[in-house]
């Protein structure tokens, strides 16, 4: 494992291919917020545990885990903070925050491996792709096709759930993990294609389907309540021409599947898994461009009366949920020279209803489920998660 000289010279180095990360938002004409490239630096924490990395593991949603992670609260302004945290045995683990206003997940993906491949002392590969101009352009002449204020932006005057104590409302949270096997995502996507092998089927949509049946089921919904998932879809595959892969900035919407909690329940595995693909369908290159061009007429006061219709921190989705993919992300093969991780793990989440989907570390072919749901729910999702109907 490289010492902590060789990953801050590292780090250094990459910040230079990444200039964002190191830079500060200001605000310019009616607040609109802007990154300004003033290499001002990120914040990086360097710890010493006297136990050894065996004795943390496996990580879980636990207080001891969250000491491994910067808190995002200790540098406000940075718009990246690392921790590293080396052990008696010599193990260490890095815990990373950044703003998703500046990079999505697949831009950290590129720059973590960035890292990883100058301690080692390996070529870059491939460099950070900034056409911005290029990519989100508007078509012309601009047409807003689809609700954007409703889906992505909502008006700031407009009601919103009342949120309450913070602390309270964490308190109320349990954050939990589960791991789904090889195995037991094969009896899932059985489920999914009807027993038709023939018929080919993501993970991602297998998992989402078990899950929001899993959620609905602890949650105890009547059957009549609408609920509906919020997930993140990656606009590098469904704009036209497709963007690069290395494209770095937030190139990412959402799509809504909604059904009754008496549908998600009783309807079949098929069923539910076609809705969900349908929704995704949508957000399609034309989605994509409406959502650039209602950008474009919010330019001016217009649109600092709008905000995002993301929850905040403390907050409670029930009856919906959201939920993030990072099953094509490369996070488990991550190497700064001393082998891939064991684990790979994210901190707990401040918002009920908010799940993270990653590949097994321990596993090919196997997925860890990181949630947070209200501690009345979280007992009934425990003994029910790995149960298929």
């Amino acid at each position: 494992m490289p010492d902590n000289a060789a990953l801050r010279e590292g780090l250094a180095r990459a910040l230079a291919y990444f200039p964002h990360l190191a830079g500060r938002f200001h605000s310019y004409e009616y607040g609109y917020p802007k990154v300004v490239l003033n290499d001002a630096g990120i914040r990086l924490k360097e710890a010493i545990a006297p136990s050894t990395l065996e004795e943390h593991l496996p990580f879980g949603p636990t207080a001891s885990f969250l000491t491994l992670h910067p808190h995002p609260a200790e540098g406000v302004e940075v718009l990246l903070q690392v921790q590293l945290t080396r052990f008696s045995c010599g193990g260490l683990t890095l815990g990373l925050t950044s703003h998703h206003r500046i990079g999505d997940s697949s831009s950290i993906c590129h720059f973590l491996f960035t890292w990883a491949k100058l301690v080692q002392g390996r070529d870059v590969g491939t460099l950070p792709f900034f056409g911005w101009s290029s990519v989100c352009a508007p078509r012309n002449p601009a047409r807003v096709e689809f609700d954007h204020l409703g889906a992505e932006f909502r008006p700031k005057s407009g009601a919103t759930r009342p949120r309450g104590n913070l602390e309270a409302n964490l308190s109320k949270m349990c954050n939990q993990s589960f791991h789904f096997s090889k195995e037991f995502i094969a009896k899932l996507k059985g489920r999914v294609n009807g027993g038709d092998p023939s018929r080919r089927v993501s993970t991602f949509v297998s998992v989402l389907t078990h899950i929001w049946k899993k959620t609905t089921l602890a949650r105890t919904l009547p059957d009549d309540e609408l609920t509906q998932v919020r997930l993140v879809v990656n606009g590098r595959q469904r704009i036209k021409p497709p963007v690069p892969p290395e494209y770095y900035g937030n190139l990412v919407l959402w799509a809504y599947p909604k059904l009754t909690a008496g549908e998600v329940l009783r309807a079949s595995y098929s069923h539910v898994a076609q809705v969900i693909r349908e929704a995704i369908e949508k957000v399609d290159d034309g989605y994509f461009r409406s959502f650039m061009a209602f950008g474009e007429q919010l330019m001016g006061k217009g649109g600092a009366e709008i905000a995002v219709t993301l929850p905040e921190v403390g907050g409670f989705l029930n009856p919906d949920i959201m939920i993030s993919s990072w099953l094509s992300l490369q996070f488990h093969e991550l190497d700064f020279g001393g082998g891939v991780p064991p684990p790979f793990s994210r901190q707990g989440s401040p918002v009920e209803g908010l799940m993270i989907l990653v590949p097994s570390c321990g596993e090919d072919g196997g997925v860890d489920v990181y949630l947070a749901l209200e501690k009345s729910h979280a007992a009934t999702m425990s003994q029910v998660m790995h149960t298929v109907d």
